[in-house]
């Protein structure tokens, strides 16, 4: 029998320890990630601990931030593993990795188990179709706008190339807006119009793709790759 995510799900949300699942025993804001948002000005202490509450950002063993990717049914689909320094920028020593990954390395999913993962913060798909969707790139992106900009729910892809039309499918009915990191070349920018020209056939409202970047971003901040928040807080 194949192993799927309802099960990988079942899986992690069984209780192991005190009562409590997996998911639920990793949360914490003990991590760099955490303390940074704070000591870097991005969030205060109290916008911190509601990003991370509402998140359901958890800690390694190792010390690394668990991004979880749970679905708009509140299922597990996975975890990624993220390591960042006291700046709240990437830990480039250290790769990112996956809680399924680790599974498998523990023997407790089987080396043949392809995971079916989701944007991070589904799990906030609210039941009020008026409320805008913004999807972005990174975690951390939108763990910061969401505190930033709470009229709407932030979502994040996990990387350039981790958004497809699946992967919007959920947000269908919704208004949704694409906000993609910037590049010298839009890549990136054209890259995601091009996804959202392919899931516009699933959805009652358009999809737009913001501009903002594009059009106000400098070259020094379109080769640097910045993001919303980049841009945001250089403006400041």
């Amino acid at each position: 029998m194949p192993f799927t995510f309802t099960s990988l799900s079942a899986l992690l949300q069984h209780p192991e320890k005190d009562g409590m699942n997996l998911v639920d025993q990793t949360i914490s804001t003990d991590t760099v990630f955490c303390r940074s948002l704070v000591s870097e000005g991005y969030l205060t202490e109290q916008q911190m601990r509601h990003a991370a509450e509402r998140y359901r950002l958890g800690r390694s063993k190792d010390g690394a931030v668990v991004f979880w990717e749970i679905d708009e049914q509140q299922r597990i689909r996975d975890g990624k593993l993220m390591y960042y320094q006291d700046n709240c920028h990437r830990d480039k020593d250290r790769n990112a990795t996956w809680v399924t990954a680790r599974l498998k390395q523990q023997r407790q999913l089987s080396l043949m188990y392809e995971p079916e993962r989701c944007l991070f913060g589904l799990h906030l798909l609210p039941k009020d179709c008026d409320q805008t969707i913004v999807v972005v790139e990174a975690e951390k992106t939108a763990v910061i706008c969401s505190e930033l900009f709470p009229q709407s729910v932030w979502m994040a892809a996990g990387g350039m190339t981790m958004l497809n039309a699946g992967r919007l499918y959920p947000l269908r009915g919704y208004r949704v807006v694409l906000f993609p990191d910037t590049d010298e070349t839009g890549q990136t920018y054209q890259q995601w119009r091009e996804v959202a020209k392919a899931a516009q056939e699933f959805f009652q409202f358009p999809i737009r793709v913001s501009p903002i970047l594009e059009d106000n971003a400098t070259p020094a901040q379109k080769t640097a790759k910045i993001d919303i928040v980049d841009y945001l807080f250089e403006e400041r």
